[in-house]
């Protein structure tokens, strides 16, 4: 079982206090070479969550029966196991949007976020709260990846779920600019993902401070008497 404590502090770590892309900052080549689109952001970060989240409990399972001296290289095993099994699920029912992802989907082994927190955490707890806490992180990732994708698609491009259609037929993206704008194609490349990031960076502080200073409480002030024995 995992007490309440226990569930709130891994996922406030894993959504905002210890979030991947905004204060570890691992992952940074997906992170900013993917999130041209929402969708595409959406699409890896599922990936991710899915891999980290039994990557973190087969392991977790595993922890008492693998050998200290070799726990890297099984580690990084079960992950690829992982890897290529949703790797091979994506060539096979998203096989458009599988093309778009590209060698990306395969180098999700290759991300820190996924040894790091196996390493860290996995590796040392319950299988409970080592899934929830892959899970979490992958979360995490997943909504700061749709945030950055969100705003450079935008900016980028005027609209938002461009490629939508190649997760759910049918449907279209949306023309969120007038008719007349042209896109900036900045924030497509690779110097637009840097800049959104640091703002988004600089907006997590920022709310962050304002939060720490709304609970401070300032030391009472000194009676007349104190302050004058004082």
């Amino acid at each position: 079982m995992i007490t309440r404590q226990e569930l709130h502090d891994i996922v406030n770590n894993g959504l905002w206090k210890q979030n991947a892309g905004l204060v570890q900052l691992l992952g940074l080549c997906p992170l900013l070479a993917i999130s041209t689109s929402i969708v595409n952001g959406i699409m890896l970060a599922s990936a991710t969550i899915l891999v980290m989240a039994l990557a973190s409990g087969g392991v977790s399972l595993l922890r008492n029966w693998i050998p200290y001296e070799i726990r890297i290289p099984v580690f990084i095993l079960i992950a690829a196991v992982l890897v290529t099994v949703v790797d091979l699920v994506m060539h096979a029912w998203l096989y458009d949007l599988y093309l778009v992802l590209g060698i990306f989907i395969p180098l999700i082994i290759t991300n820190c976020i996924v040894l790091a927190r196996i390493e860290a955490f996995a590796a040392k707890t319950r299988p409970l709260p080592a899934i929830i806490d892959g899970a979490m992180m992958g979360i995490g990732l997943a909504w700061t990846l749709a945030l950055l994708g969100g705003l450079r698609e935008i900016i980028g491009a005027g609209t938002l779920f461009s490629g939508i259609e190649l997760v759910i037929p049918g449907w279209q993206s949306w023309k969120v600019m007038p008719d007349k704008y042209d896109g900036f194609l900045l924030w497509l490349l690779p110097p637009g993902a840097f800049i959104t990031l640091g703002f988004m960076i600089a907006g997590k502080n920022w709310l962050e401070s304002r939060a720490m200073q709304r609970n401070y409480m300032p030391p009472a002030p000194l009676s007349p008497a104190k302050a004058q024995a004082s």
